[in-house]
């Protein structure tokens, strides 16, 4: 392919989106002219034009920095010329993000664009004080800063915290987008959210990939798509999971979907995803081994122009659902209860212990890293089976058993009543801060990855060099350190609940989720310390391992006794204005979630207590072993040259007692 049609391919996928976007916005009624307050043909035609814009800018930003880190190795042309890439496509997000702000004070204002110094005012106060104006000015002011940075930055660890940075660019986004005032709206955000990351990681690699096609050594072409191809088919299973999510969500019903425009719309969309199924498995099943084997190009630019022509089409598509009403409706009842104002969803049913088992409220965030965790693991215990190597069982069961804990956690009963009561969601910290550790950290992930990843010979860094990246960095070195991973582990409790942090975690739906993370992470540095398996810079002998164990169930009991006597709610204006007629009251509630947090929290460090005593005394065994088969092979030479030791000694002493 010229390089002339090589750089066309953006205008391409471009055209075809808006195509698509103008002609389901007919369909749909999204290109309507409101009855009153109808913001004009330019606004309404305007703002899902530059929406689609900031999409397909974003996808390119994040596909480029995908492939620097994931195909290229820093040595190669196609490595800086990707870098190159993200950042001209990173000016215009940022362009496109200011302009469809911009648009959207238009549309929700109802006013024209206008010089006077009142529009600039009110346009000022729609960017800093409306949460939507914030959101788009968030996505602006992100977008500048990796384009600044992608200038600047070459070194590959560096432009890793880049790539999340224009990540970074689509979570205002997938806060403030259709689904952020409707029943279940967290289910909506998490799906909307990872399906626009997943989107824009696949259609963008494929995008950076036709663009950088004559930077690209032919000898390692194949090698760069078979990644590419991973990414895409990972991508294309979260697409796939998270679009149905939302689609549940919003449609309401089955009949919605094929009786009402937006469900109509969505059948279109499903279609195109079918279809670009269909073409990822052609490609990783004949495409790739073609083109290895024949070092021609033409059969990948014809599938990848009309795999982008679809990408554009469902992308048009997608950005009309945008502007499509939902069958669903998209605010509160008429006479919303303290509980839906608060949270977004009813109340639910009185809590009973048969409600831990029975009710479910999925996070799909958390469904999708259980899944892959499991599946991965699983692969790389195959392929250690497959060459001869061994792997014990218990590990595998360990592992397994601590990820469907954790699901349980995040998606089940504890999770539906997490939100309500204080001792539901005490009982999440203790399950994910503790015992899900304690399975996880057996499992020796790190060990795992380490022998079935395979090792990269061309200087780009895959899975297992950036896993040893990782876990040798100084960073990694100073929050695995025993000292730190105890303070973090026992002060991020006191922290947690005793600042403001709690109360972004139970109002916020992404402190909800940073809180699982960090609790998650510091539980596991912990374990890792006291009985872990992976390999760690420093470990404490036994002795010391007990002493910083009983230090830390001192610290968490105290905690726990602390919340069970505290007189005052912690978040009088959360749990204590639900207005729930069931149950005890909040306080109540709260001092028993203090009793969870000393009594059932303490049976993990028991659980701890019993596995370095065992460790102990195997590692006893195991050196008395090894000093008896030392005498054996040496004829206990170490025991003769002691013992002619204590003689020469002796004899000195008594030469000089009597000389």
């Amino acid at each position: 392919m010229s390089r002339i049609l090589r750089l066309s391919t953006p205008a391409l996928v471009l055209a075809v989106a808006c195509c698509a976007l103008i002609a389901a916005l007919f369909y749909g009624g999204g290109a309507a002219p409101l009855s009153i307050g109808d913001p004009g043909a330019t606004v309404r035609f305007g703002l899902p034009i530059a929406t689609v814009i900031v999409y397909l800018s974003a996808a390119t930003t994040i596909g480029a920095l995908m492939l620097a880190l994931w195909a290229f190795a820093t040595t190669e042309a196609a490595y800086f010329k990707a870098i190159d890439v993200a950042a001209a496509s990173a000016m215009v997000l940022t362009v496109a993000s200011a302009l469809t702000g911009i648009l959207t004070f238009l549309n929700v204002s109802q006013t024209a664009f206008s010089a006077e110094r009142s529009f600039g005012t009110s346009l000022g106060f729609f960017f800093t004080e409306i949460s939507l104006g914030q959101a788009w000015l968030s996505t602006t002011l992100i977008a500048a800063l990796v384009a600044v940075l992608c200038f600047a930055v070459t070194n590959q660890t560096a432009l890793f915290f880049v790539g999340l940075g224009a990540v970074g660019t689509l979570v205002p986004m997938a806060l403030s987008g259709h689904s952020a005032g409707i029943s279940g709206h967290a289910m909506a955000i998490t799906s909307l959210g990872l399906h626009i990351v997943s989107v824009s990681a696949w259609l963008g690699g494929l995008l950076v990939l036709t663009l950088l096609w004559g930077s690209i050594d032919p000898v390692r072409l194949p090698a760069v798509i078979q990644r590419y191809s991973t990414i895409a088919l990972v991508s294309f299973i979260v697409v796939v999971v998270s679009g149905v999510a939302n689609a549940v969500v919003r449609l309401g019903t089955w009949e919605a979907l094929y009786t009402t425009p937006y469900g109509m719309l969505v059948l279109v969309k499903v279609a195109l995803l079918v279809l670009l199924g269909v073409f990822g498995l052609w490609q990783r099943g004949f495409l790739i081994g073609r083109l290895a084997a024949t070092s021609k190009a033409r059969y990948f630019w014809i599938f990848a122009t009309v795999e982008l022509a679809v990408m554009g089409a469902a992308s048009g598509v997608a950005g009309a659902l945008a502007r499509t009403a939902t069958p669903v409706t998209q605010s509160l009842n008429q006479a919303p209860t303290p509980a839906e104002i608060l949270t977004g969803d009813i109340l639910p049913p009185e809590f009973t212990l048969e409600k831990y088992f029975t009710a479910w409220n999925f996070d799909l965030i958390w469904m999708l890293v259980t899944a892959f965790a499991i599946f991965f693991y699983l692969v790389g215990v195959y392929r250690l089976h497959r060459r001869g190597d061994k792997w014990p069982w218990y590990r595998t069961v360990s592992w397994i058993g601590g990820m469907l804990l954790l699901f349980y956690v995040t998606n089940g009963g504890i999770n539906s009543y997490e939100a309500y009561l204080f001792s539901a969601h005490m009982a999440a910290h203790m399950t994910i801060g503790m015992m899900v550790p304690i399975l996880l950290v057996p499992g020796a992930p790190v060990t795992l990855a380490m022998r079935a990843i395979l090792k990269r010979t061309d200087g780009s860094r895959g899975g297992r060099e950036w896993i040893l990246k990782a876990v040798h960095s100084k960073y990694a070195g100073f929050i695995s350190h025993p000292a730190f991973a105890t303070i973090n582990f026992v002060g991020s409790l006191w922290l947690f609940y005793y600042s403001p942090l709690f109360r972004w975690a139970a109002v916020d739906h992404i402190g909800h989720e940073w809180m699982i993370v960090h609790f998650l992470i510091a539980g596991y540095l912990f374990v890792q310390s006291l009985i872990g398996i992976d390999p760690v810079p420093v470990r404490l002998s036994y002795p010391f391992r007990l002493l910083q164990l009983l230090i830390a169930m001192t610290m968490h009991a105290f905690f726990g006794l602390a919340i069970m006597s505290g007189n005052a709610l912690l978040l009088a204006d959360w749990y204590g204005a639900m207005g729930r007629t069931w149950g005890v009251t909040p306080l109540q509630d709260q001092q028993n979630g203090g009793g969870i947090a000393w009594s059932v929290g303490e049976i993990p460090n028991a659980i701890m207590a019993i596995i370095i005593a065992i460790q102990w005394n195997r590692s006893d065994v195991k050196l008395a072993k090894r000093v008896d088969r030392n005498a054996d092979r040496t004829g206990d030479a170490e025991l003769k040259a002691y013992n002619d030791m204590l003689t020469r000694t002796a004899q000195r002493d008594d030469s000089l007692t009597h000389p």
